[in-house]
């Protein structure tokens, strides 16, 4: 497809030290600092180790200024540099009715078990710019306590008590769950997959999904039956100790949207789930996966495939930055052999519709 360029190394070579130049900056302002970015833009790190399936906040952040701030290419990056890590074997699942909560909403109740935690949000600020932030603004200590260490069972269990939800969906203990990073993705797709795909995929992309959901497109109303965020510890089981060993405690959002099911000639009326969860503080994408996994569950429920977030192969298949942007950025690179080939298709098909029409000219004249 591609023809070789001859001295075009020293090019490359010279594009590689701009890249750095421009990435420094004016030499007259003080550098970024990894800790910087991890502390101060956290909502960025949290989003590439979560579509990076990494969980580091340093490299996350590297990644982060390496990239300039472009996020997919710190996606990309952080990817790379996974796939070169050992597997040392799978953690025990989370259970995240243990969460140490740091924030806990529910738009379906107002007084639930544990209360309302709002937690750090951009929810009632008003949309603004703060001039103070210019100045090196200290804001002053928040009146805070210690995040709930208490178990907080989740909402939907309250509908649950009742009959009033369709049961969360327990795996067989010898199920082996899928892995995206390890097998082809294959259709039809399990859920397990399917939550994966969701997780690592793109984040605007999954909010127009989303909102074309609630929009009409699903004739769908969900509620927000939980949001939650806050530490859990993740395990390890030792198979050599025979015991579970706890590895440390990582930061997640997960999210479950209740959405009405009318029921069918063998099942009553319910509601049913969509589910959600990501690395960090990510309300926007735990959100938005939760509506599309809800969405992708229509032919499991029996309902009619309408809408184009049902549509499992279309979702799954382009959900994922990294590929899209790959596949896109490519038409960057040389295709003079493949241009000159439609050029000169091109070129005999305006001939022969020339003639066609000089032809169709010369007997109307005749005519």
């Amino acid at each position: 497809m591609y023809v070789a360029v001859k001295g075009g190394e020293r090019a490359i070579e010279n594009a590689h030290r701009l890249l750095a130049h421009e990435r420094r900056g004016d030499r007259s302002v003080p550098e970024l600092g990894l800790d910087q970015i991890s502390e101060q833009l956290s909502l960025a790190v949290d989003r590439v180790m979560s579509e990076g399936s990494l969980y580091d906040r340093d490299l996350a952040a590297l990644a982060i200024k390496q990239a300039r701030g472009d996020l997919i290419e710190a996606i990309f990056l952080v990817r790379a540099f996974r796939t070169t890590l050992p597997r040392f074997g799978s953690a025990e699942p989370i259970n995240t009715a243990d969460m140490r909560v740091q924030r806990r909403i529910s738009a379906t109740f107002k007084d639930v078990p544990g209360g309302q935690i709002l937690g750090p949000t951009f929810d009632y600020t008003h949309r603004l710019l703060d001039p103070a932030l210019e100045q090196g603004f200290i804001p002053e200590e928040p009146a805070i306590t210690e995040a709930a260490d208490l178990s907080t069972p989740c909402i939907t269990d309250i509908l649950g008590s009742d009959g009033l939800i369709e049961p969360s969906p327990q795996g067989a203990p010898a199920e082996i769950t899928g892995d995206l990073t390890r097998d082809p993705l294959r259709f039809p797709a399990a859920r397990d997959v399917r939550l994966q795909n969701l997780a690592r995929g793109d984040e605007g992309f999954l909010l127009a999904m989303a909102y074309s959901n609630v929009r009409g497109y699903f004739r769908s109303h969900p509620f927000a039956g939980e949001i939650r965020f806050g530490e859990v510890e993740v395990e390890f089981f030792a198979e050599d100790a025979g015991l579970t060993v706890p590895l440390g405690s990582i930061e997640l959002t997960e999210c479950q949207m209740v959405n009405k099911f009318n029921g069918s000639a063998k099942e009553a009326p319910r509601f049913t789930r969509g589910y959600g969860l990501s690395f960090g503080h990510s309300e926007r994408k735990t959100m938005s996966m939760a509506l599309v996994d809800r969405s992708l569950r229509a032919r499991e429920l029996g309902e009619d495939l309408v809408a184009p977030a049902q549509d499992e192969e279309f979702i799954m298949s382009h959900s994922d930055n990294v590929q899209a942007a790959g596949f896109v950025e490519h038409l960057k690179l040389p295709h003079y052999v493949d241009f000159q080939s439609e050029l000169g298709l091109v070129r005999k098909l305006r001939q022969e519709f020339a003639e066609a029409n000089e032809a169709l000219v010369v007997e109307e004249a005749a005519e």
